[in-house]
């Protein structure tokens, strides 16, 4: 059985990368989200390379987790709160590089996409600029100012004051990102224990592109060593392109389940969405499906441009290769379950 948490790791790095880094423990990066899904394997790629990690965060009791990631010592959480521009520039303080991974998938109180994605990624841009440092920004695939999703217009919106605070950031927009702690397959796979049916909002037409998040993570690692373009949007995709019903597909097969997938019209959709946003973790939003009538892949010009994982030098992990390492637990018998031959 593969073991997702062990199969992050970076590709091996030429001499002329090596000799891009100082000596371990001497430099230091700030990542602000960094206790999050993604951020939590970013602070382990950069742990592994030597960088001492400060990690911004509203509540660093709540990141413990993350001490285990380095050796003693090099990683620090530190509390930081986008709506206080104070404790922002405070926690970027003494940092060469910079990353923004703070970003909410539904809204609730305080916490809106504007708030978030937007005046936030600006106090980090702008903590990133007052201090000197390199800003790497954590976008996704899909941030469009003309999106009729509030999510990827933020998205966009996020981008834009990042890159005026600091021309040279790089942006980073991965596709969906699947894993151990995903909020994708695991959210669908939990949801197949408890329905017979599994709705395919907009017919299960939109197409997705899941990047493994030990490659989104091996992405970072590669910008803050100086590797990636500065001024430059990247597009990080894995290396299948398929529809949102033959990931459900194949979801319930790595689970051996067979539950029945039903088309649902996106107003239909919408209308249940609705009364789900009263729940506290609502499973869908209405935001959200309207973000599943817009593709999320790799565009043909980042491709083209070299803008992408291969553009980095990271050669894209499949999902078969990670998948069974984390979704067995949702199986009838857990890891004794074997899925049965197609």
């Amino acid at each position: 059985m593969v073991d997702a948490a062990d199969s992050n790791e970076l590709p091996l790095e030429s001499e002329a990368e090596l000799e891009q880094r100082a000596a371990p423990m001497e430099r230091l990066v700030t990542i602000y989200g960094g206790s999050g899904f993604i951020g939590r394997h970013v602070v382990r790629a950069l742990a592994r390379l030597g960088w001492r990690v400060r990690v911004a965060v509203r509540r660093p009791d709540l990141a413990g987790h993350l001490q285990p990631l380095g050796a003693v010592g090099q990683i620090t959480a530190v509390q930081a709160n986008l709506r206080y521009p104070a404790s922002v520039l405070r926690a970027a303080e003494g940092a060469e590089v910079v990353i923004n991974l703070v970003g909410i998938l539904h809204e609730g109180g305080r916490q809106s996409f504007e708030a978030v994605h937007a005046f936030g990624s600006k106090q980090v841009a702008q903590a990133a600029r007052e201090v000197g440092a390199r800003l790497i920004h954590g976008s996704a695939i899909g941030a469009d100012a003309g999106s009729e999703a509030f999510y990827a217009k933020s998205k966009a919106a996020g981008e834009t004051v990042a890159l005026e605070a600091v021309p040279e950031a790089v942006i980073l927009r991965p596709s969906v990102v699947f894993g151990p702690e995903d909020n994708f397959f695991n959210r669908f796979a939990a949801l197949s224990r408890l329905s017979p049916v599994l709705p395919l909002i907009a017919g299960g037409h939109t197409r997705f592109q899941p990047v493994f998040v030990g490659d989104v993570a091996a992405a970072f690692a590669k910008a803050v060593d100086g590797l990636a373009r500065p001024g430059t949007v990247y597009e990080l995709g894995g290396p299948e392109v398929l529809t949102f019903k033959q990931l459900m597909e194949l979801m319930l097969a790595e689970i051996d389940r067979k539950r029945l997938l039903v088309p649902m019209p996106a107003a239909i959709a919408s209308f249940n969405a609705r009364l789900l946003e009263l729940l506290p973790n609502p499973l869908l939003t209405r935001d959200q499906v309207r973000l599943l009538g817009y593709d999320n892949v790799v565009s043909e010009a980042a491709k083209a441009e070299g803008r992408t994982l291969e553009g980095l030098g990271i050669q894209p992990t499949a999902l078969g290769a990670i998948l069974p390492g984390y979704l067995w637990r949702y199986r009838k018998a857990g890891q004794f379950t074997r899925p049965e031959a197609a």
